[in-house]
């Protein structure tokens, strides 16, 4: 072999294991900090505090709850004091403006967010117990999707469209997961029903890999696993206080299929195994960054990553590696 191709090879080798090591597998993971009204940006891989993505009170925002990418791809947070739907930049964080204004189709209080079927924006309201549906483009309000109370809907949080392509609402005055049409928005039935499995007023949730449903329980210290195709109790995932888990909030599975979870007494993101539920350690240290009150978790786009010293080191060893392949095959 040529001594440009061994060299290359080498280099290359070099390379890959540096990245594996130490390279974001994806985008960084953004957690709402309630408390301070601030968007806080963590590395993907280890959990560092990289920055305050969004700053506190920028744009008005004020005590938000939810969050979601929009169908241009910048950021959508719901503003619950404010009553509306507020638009960042998905590269810097600056404010773009209001996306869903105050009283927006009867928008009171902005919980669950969530792009779904023609790219369109549903919002969870607590303040009218509906699901409200905007132009994912525009924010213009396009109707109620489900209406107040529907199949005894009572303050509406998290939401997922569900593997069937029906819509999954955390109820959390009633303790159940609540089914609806994911192109009508008629009411499907109590998914989880009541109580189930010992769920206390439900924040979050998320489908597995292989199809389950995640529920974060707040009021137990939980996280509860459901059939996902019939909304079976699987068992407890998440023991009670794991790892210190206080009031159980956001929930997003993460690199290496593990479970993030936010601990929100605690000011903690805590991870677990995703297939067993073990302790796997604190992901974001207690206060981390400021982290105060932390609830919905979202992994952002490869765009919103800022490379570390290793990958710029990568990224510089592949010049390198291309200039002296280049000048030795030159001989």
């Amino acid at each position: 072999m040529p001594r440009w191709k061994r060299f290359a090879a080498s280099a290359a080798m070099f390379a890959t294991l540096v990245c594996a090591s130490d390279c974001a597998l994806g985008g960084p993971l953004l957690v709402v900090s309630e408390g301070n009204s601030e968007i806080l940006r963590y590395d993907a891989n280890t959990g560092a505090f990289m920055d305050a993505f969004v700053g506190a009170g920028s744009g008005g925002l004020s005590v938000p709850h939810f969050m979601t990418f929009g169908r241009d791809g910048n950021l959508l947070v719901g503003s619950t004091a404010t009553g509306q739907v507020l638009r960042y930049s998905s590269s810097t964080g600056a404010f773009m403006g209001v996306f869903v204004p105050a009283g927006s189709g009867g928008l009171v209080t902005p919980q669950g967010l969530l792009m779904g079927p023609g790219a369109n924006l549903y919002v969870a309201d607590s303040g009218t117990n509906s699901v409200l549906r905007y132009d994912g483009g525009t924010g213009a309000f396009l109707g109620v999707f489900v209406t107040a109370g529907s199949g005894g809907l009572a303050f509406p949080r998290g939401m997922r469209f569900g593997p069937d392509g029906n819509l999954y609402v955390a109820s959390g005055a009633n303790n159940s997961v609540l089914r609806y049409n994911g192109a009508t928005g008629a009411f499907m039935g109590a998914f989880v029903p009541a109580g189930s499995g010992g769920l206390s007023q439900p924040f979050d949730l998320a489908f597995g890999t292989g199809g389950d449903l995640f529920v974060t329980s707040e009021l137990s210290n939980q996280v509860l696993r459901y059939n996902g195709a019939t909304g079976a109790f699987v068992g407890i995932f998440v023991a009670a206080l794991s790892g210190g888990l206080d009031g159980p909030t956001g929930i997003v599975f993460g690199p290496g299929g593990n479970l993030l979870v936010s601990s929100e007494n605690t000011n903690e993101v805590l991870r677990y195994n995703g297939s067993t539920g073990a302790f796997l350690g604190a992901f974001v240290t207690a206060g981390s960054g400021g982290l105060n009150v932390p609830l919905a978790l979202l992994f952002a786009p490869d765009a919103l990553s800022v490379p570390t010293l290793s990958e710029w080191s990568v990224l510089l060893l592949g010049v390198l590696m291309f200039l002296v392949g280049w000048r030795l095959r030159a001989r």
